[in-house]
């Protein structure tokens, strides 16, 4: 007597698999969106770490001095020749520095680099700090976004 043996199939459906095809494909793009906002917001730190510690060293150098640092170029110029001695960049790099003179001192601005993760940001593209301590900050269309930038 011969027997024949059925055996079970296993495996997924093609149904099966498009679900669970649909189902990630939901997740990610909600997902996704949301991750590339909170990078947006923490690498900002990058941007104010920056301006505080450009800030810090104007106001040493204008102890020393008796004025502060009022043009770009003066930057990364070492302590001995009048500059500050900084890096022209954030430490990632992901913000470019600046200074402009004012009537009454100085007003220091990082924005972000072109190329860069952080110029996607649309929301915070330029953060600034004055001599007061006047922290400012300007969308990519250039309305004032100081509010929701610096928390």
């Amino acid at each position: 007597m011969t027997m024949k043996l059925k055996r079970a199939q296993r495996g997924v459906t093609l149904m099966e698999l498009l679900t669970v095809i649909v189902v990630v494909a939901i997740l990610a793009s909600v997902a996704i969106p949301s991750y590339r906002r909170y990078l947006q917001r923490s690498q900002r730190a990058d941007a104010t770490t920056a301006l505080l510690r450009l800030a810090a060293t104007q106001e040493k150098h204008y102890l020393q001095y008796g004025a502060y640092v009022t043009n770009t170029s003066s930057i990364t110029q070492p302590h001995n020749s009048g500059g500050l001695g900084l890096l022209a960049n954030s430490d990632s790099g992901f913000y470019a520095l600046t200074v402009a003179s004012t009537t009454t001192g100085y007003s220091a601005t990082a924005t972000a680099v072109s190329g860069k993760g952080q110029y996607d940001d649309l929301t915070c593209r330029a953060l600034s700090i004055d001599e007061n301590g006047r922290r400012t900050s300007t969308s990519s269309t250039g309305a004032d976004t100081s509010a929701s930038c610096f928390r």
